[in-house]
């Protein structure tokens, strides 16, 4: 099957949950299928990293877009015309027209849309669009703007009115929509009825996916959370961990540790390390280090209170046989069931509590890391999770699957 696919982000390094899930599909679509990507980038030091994807696809088209999102262009527009910021900011002239030429002189089974503001690219046409929506968008900019000084949250809240307006009409306009969980899926049917979204979901990279799980000392436990700390849900959940639970969690554990790492953890934070507390930096491809760090660790805790997709954090923690303590927003969208493979706590006091109960109880311990582990292979591994694409793929193609 010959597919188009255009990324507002380029798949390498894997350094976001859009990159790591789209060079994941790339890896194992490309097995059965022609891929041409389109994938707008910010600046020329990225550029070097396509060769990386050369393997996976039969040409790749590098698009210009804007290399930093607040420039009086970007925001002008944004006021003075009907689009929303996010479309403004990852609008690409060059890739538009990429677009209209590869139509006009290639063909396509299907055209696949990594999220909606991807989709004023393509310009009408009888070929299928799968838009793919790793987050609903506008849900997670009304938690951005909630963290604004007032003075500036108006603008931003009309922005959000805008926005809001636009992951619909393109919602509609796609010839089938896909989510990466149930509940993304539900939430679009029940504000779309017509829509009826199909679920293709995240997975932990096989990297992480640990070939057995192995002993954890108990005794000498280890917390640990990993994150992207350009984005606010990461920076809040680490502050909270920081701030709120280690403080009383050591009075009650006294040798316990925390890891917080992630790109660009140490200027992004700000916090200090202490002989308890290690904050660690990870470069964007260094995978290594990122699978050590997971290693090293007993327990996961994701103190995630803003929503957004599902965590790819967690599914890793999860493969590499951590068992995850996190809040019901954290694991939204995920098939995980409390006490059974996950912990959920969505207070100081539920964390503190459900910390040392999963430490003091070996029993508990290897139950929820045996039942996530399990889960993850059976369900969150790219190579099924590609194949039901495929599916869909197969299924849009002969006009079976549609919205």
């Amino acid at each position: 099957m010959k597919i188009l696919m255009l990324t507002p982000y380029l798949p390498y390094p894997p350094a976001s949950g859009g990159q790591i899930r789209t060079l994941n599909l790339l890896k194992y679509l490309s097995k059965h299928n022609e891929i041409t990507l389109i994938a707008l980038y910010k600046n020329e030091q990225e550029r070097p990293y396509a060769k990386r994807l050369e393997s996976y696809c039969k040409k790749i088209y590098l698009c210009k877009r804007a290399e930093k999102p607040w420039q009086i262009g970007n925001i002008l527009k944004s006021i003075f015309s009907p689009l929303p910021f996010l479309i403004v900011r990852n609008f690409s002239s060059e890739a538009k027209k990429t677009v209209e030429y590869l139509l006009r002189n290639d063909y396509f089974d299907v055209i696949h849309a990594e999220t909606f503001y991807i989709m004023p690219h393509i310009p009408k046409t009888n070929i299928p669009v799968f838009l793919l929506e790793q987050t609903i968008e506008y849900e997670v900019y009304q938690h951005f703007v909630k963290s604004l000084p007032i003075f500036l949250r108006y603008f931003f809240y009309f922005d959000i009115l805008k926005l809001k307006h636009w992951e619909h009409y393109y919602w509609k306009r796609a010839f089938l929509v896909g989510t990466v969980s149930e509940t993304d899926r539900k939430l679009i049917n029940k504000i779309e009825p017509q829509i009826h979204p199909v679920v293709i979901p995240n997975g932990a990279g096989d990297e992480l996916i640990a070939y057995k799980l192995t002993k954890k000392d108990l005794s000498f436990p280890t917390a640990l959370f990993v994150g992207n700390f350009a984005w606010l849900q990461n920076t809040e959940a680490a502050y909270y961990l920081y701030q709120l639970i280690f403080p009383k969690l050591i009075k009650a554990i006294h040798n316990i540790k925390v890891i917080i790492a992630g790109q660009r953890a140490k200027d992004k934070l700000n916090l200090l390390p202490s002989r308890n507390v290690e904050i660690v930096n990870i470069d964007t491809d260094n995978v290594g280090l990122v699978k050590k760090i997971y290693e090293r660790s007993t327990i996961f805790i994701a103190p995630i209170f803003g929503p957004g997709g599902t965590r790819l954090k967690i599914l890793a923690a999860m493969a590499t046989g951590l068992p995850v303590i996190s809040t019901k927003t954290g694991v939204t969208g995920l098939l995980v069931k409390d006490g059974y493979n996950v912990l959920i706590a969505d207070t100081l006091d539920d964390f503190l509590n459900k910390v040392q109960i999963l430490i003091s109880d070996k029993q508990l311990y290897e139950k929820l890391r045996t039942n996530a582990y399990k889960l993850v292979n059976e369900i969150y591994n790219w190579k099924k999770i590609s194949q039901k694409l495929e599916v869909v793929y197969e299924g849009i193609k002969k006009h079976e699957i549609r919205n």
